[in-house]
């Protein structure tokens, strides 16, 4: 998955024509965001204002979306992160994605679920993917009994794959770094 994250990155930012240079700019945007323009600048090559710039022009076309830090969940009290694959009976009509979309916003005013990714795809057997935060088993079983019942659509079948957040024996936690050292290298490699 990394890497068909990886690749559609460098499709897109192919895509939106976006130079080297404003591709290393990402990447050290990616491994802080709390960085003065002047420390970028001086780390990309380019002086202060033509950063300002970059910044400004890459938020305005979208190839920055938003900037945030990443926390470590366990320490928030969380302690499972559930990938959650569903599948639909049927294909939704733009309308009806309409109404679940404007119905979950006015649920979620209420009682905000800890989801930070909802997005449709294929494979699994699934057409949709939830990445949700736990505090404990119950939590999750919980969010996912609502999943299975929400008014509007209806879903032929959910999967999980849950991660225990307290584990010290992950690999790689999330992080946009590793990413960040890749897309620095595919600039430089276009370079020569």
């Amino acid at each position: 998955m990394n890497w068909v994250l990886v690749r559609c990155l460098i499709v897109e930012s192919e895509e939106l024509g976006l130079k080297d240079v404003e591709l290393k700019l990402i990447s050290e945007l990616m491994k802080n965001s709390r960085r003065s323009d002047r420390e970028l600048a001086k780390i990309i090559g380019v002086s202060q204002p033509t950063v300002s710039r970059m910044i400004k022009k890459l938020e305005k076309e979208g190839a920055i979306g938003e900037y945030t830090m990443i926390p470590n969940f366990s320490k928030l009290g969380f302690k499972i992160l559930t990938l959650v694959f569903s599948k639909m009976k049927r294909e939704i009509s733009p309308d009806l994605i309409e109404k679940v979309r404007k119905r979950l916003r006015e649920d979620e005013k209420e009682n905000p679920p800890p989801v930070f990714m909802t997005l449709s795809g294929m494979g699994c057997d699934s057409d949709r993917v939830f990445v949700l935060l736990s505090e404990d088993y119950s939590t999750y079983s919980r969010y996912l009994r609502m999943v299975k019942e929400y008014p509007l659509i209806e879903i032929e079948g959910v999967k999980s794959f849950m991660i225990d957040l307290t584990d010290q024996s992950h690999f790689r936690p999330l992080t946009f770094s590793s990413l960040a050292k890749y897309l620095e290298k595919k600039a430089e490699t276009k370079l020569h």
